[in-house]
């Protein structure tokens, strides 16, 4: 995850007081009967459709006090793309919000991917479900994947002691499927805090496995139309006005609205399933060990044949449309995000791209914002499909070439050289 350890402001300062917690939803079994008063927050945040709209802090709403944050990241992710390892940073980065979900077996609380890591807020109560899980995953990444990855789980009030908040948006890509927009700055003080060594979840004990059900990389990278992927981050200056930093949001979102200039990396016409997948190694590692490796292996190998027939041939099969998951596989996928700073991936031309680069460096020098720019031929797709079936599967959108890592690395050299003039580097 991209933290920024810059003391920026919040663009929100809404504050949206919350019951207490139901003391009568103690001593149930399941975690999903298990029920508060809160739990049922996120659904209850009307939901917005236009993604220009994400600056506007009357779409946020602040988390219920008994409500914690986790956030977990790949260490040395730069290290590992630069190794070739850039699909498994994104795997493991994901992996942690595919666990959490199969642990409490829904997804109604509010989560965000941020290439090489992810955050995440659920209420107290299941603090001890997602310590497991935050334990398991740490496990697997060390043994499955070669892949270092750190995990803390910090509660509210201690953000909100440390002068920020966790806000939180919905965004509906669809009407089966609303993403997750945080502010406040509390998210990024949390991933600053667990870089730090404090919150930290320890490691499980050698064999621990989470279920990661659902999690696959099957799509081959996603070549750019307009000419490169950009990956981009801007984030607010700590002296940033935050009505400045709103205005510099929506000057970018408007601009980048503008299909002639930029899109979603992600097109029905450019979603290839190859056979075999070059990350099926990966997906076999993320499946349960109850068999061997290439026991997994094998049986991928031929599940995704039938799948590679089935898109190749366009062929429907008992309720699978492979159109159909293409047009909504476009649609869920989260190229565009807000996570206590803008969060893109785009499909754009040179001269977008330094349009953009133009806009951030002027609100750079105006003491506004932060930015990074990482450009790129390629992006790349990490899903979340509990069942091909349903139309509100989840797609993780980053740049095949180092992508939001590399934007981070640009955005950090900013903030210790704030009198540089510093250009993004090329495409590669």
């Amino acid at each position: 995850m991209t933290s920024i350890d810059n003391g920026g402001s919040s663009i929100h300062e809404q504050r949206i007081e919350t019951p207490p917690p139901n003391p009568d939803a103690e001593g149930h079994e399941s975690l999903i009967e298990q029920k508060t008063s809160t739990e049922g927050f996120f659904a209850t945040i009307p939901a917005f459709t236009h993604f220009n709209e994400v600056g506007m802090a009357t779409h946020y709403r602040s988390l219920p006090s008994d409500w914690i944050i986790g956030v977990a990241d790949v260490v040395d992710s730069t290290g590992a793309i630069g190794r070739g390892q850039y699909k498994a940073v994104n795997m493991v980065g994901a992996s942690i919000i595919s666990a959490v979900i199969n642990r409490l077996g829904h997804r109604d609380f509010p989560f965000v991917f941020g290439g090489d890591g992810a955050a995440f807020a659920v209420p107290a109560r299941l603090e001890s479900a997602i310590r497991e899980v935050a334990a398991a995953v740490q496990t697997w990444a060390a043994e499955e994947m070669g892949l270092t990855l750190r995990a803390a789980i910090v509660p509210l009030r201690e953000i909100r002691n440390a002068g920020h908040d966790v806000t939180v948006a919905r965004f509906a890509v669809a009407p089966e499927l609303a993403y997750a927009m945080f502010s406040g700055g509390g998210i990024n003080w949390a991933e600053t805090e667990m870089k730090a060594g404090r919150y930290l979840v320890e490691r499980a004990a050698t064999g621990t496995r989470p279920d990661l059900s659902g999690l696959s990389c099957r799509w081959e990278p996603i070549d750019s139309e307009r000419g490169e992927i950009v990956s981009l981050l801007v984030m607010p200056q700590p002296s940033a006005a935050p009505d400045a930093f709103a205005k510099l949001i929506g000057s970018i979102t408007r601009y980048i609205d503008d299909p002639v200039r930029t899109a979603s990396p992600v097109h029905p016409n450019r979603l290839r399933f190859a056979w075999p997948p070059k990350g099926l190694g990966l997906e076999a590692r993320a499946a349960r060990a109850r068999i061997s490796f290439v026991t997994r292996y094998a049986a991928l190998m031929v599940f995704n044949l039938f799948g590679w027939f089935l898109f190749r041939f366009d062929v429907k099969f008992f309720g699978f449309d492979p159109k159909l998951y293409r047009a909504d596989t476009t649609r869920n996928s989260d190229f565009r995000k807000f996570d206590d700073g803008l969060k893109l991936t785009l499909d754009s031309n040179s001269e977008a791209i330094e349009q953009l680069t133009s806009m951030l460096e002027e609100a750079r020098r105006k003491g506004i914002a932060y930015y990074g720019v990482h450009r790129q031929r390629q992006a790349l797709m990490t899903c979340l499909v509990p069942s091909v079936l349903m139309r509100d599967h989840l797609h993780f959108i980053d740049g095949a070439g180092g992508g939001y890592a590399k934007a981070a690395e640009s955005l950090k050299q900013q903030i210790r050289h704030p009198a540089q003039d510093l250009q993004p580097m090329p495409c590669r």
